[in-house]
């Protein structure tokens, strides 16, 4: 797909961990598969940790959101997409640097102005965050 992120997004550099729409679903299900690679230039590897570089749980999460946030965008209605609950957040590896972040969230249920997604991020096919999340478009 050939969507720029930024157009569907406020989010910009240092704080922009989505680099590429890779499919949208639209229909009986509703899902949005995206992408984001970690280079390692990025500043958070400064202090977490020197020497052993991990992306942090909470950055990994964030990715995820603003996947959930790009398929909120392709809706009709304008607005901020914030996060209003997370739940069943499950980190089972590790992100380095070099690692291809491939999210895919889909949209589960709305009602009004609330948006209930379960998401998945994979690095290599392995799981590396599980996670259920809902946000409200303001």
């Amino acid at each position: 797909m050939n969507i720029d992120v930024k157009e569907l997004i406020p989010q910009r550099e240092p704080f922009l961990f989505v680099d590429k729409i890779i499919e949208r679903q639209e229909g009986e299900v509703d899902k949005i598969i995206t992408s984001y690679q970690v280079t390692g230039e990025e500043d958070f590897f400064k202090g977490h940790f020197p020497g052993n570089p991990v992306m942090p749980g909470v950055l990994l999460q964030e990715a995820i959101f603003q996947s959930g946030a790009c398929l909120m965008a392709s809706g009709s209605e304008s607005g901020l997409g914030v996060v209003a609950k997370v739940s069943n957040a499950k980190f089972k590896n590790m992100v380095r640097p070099g690692d291809e972040l491939i999210m895919e969230v889909e949209l589960l249920d709305q009602l009004a102005n609330g948006y209930f997604f379960k998401g998945r991020t994979k690095v290599n096919g392995k799981t590396v965050l599980a996670i259920e999340f809902t946000c409200a478009k303001v």
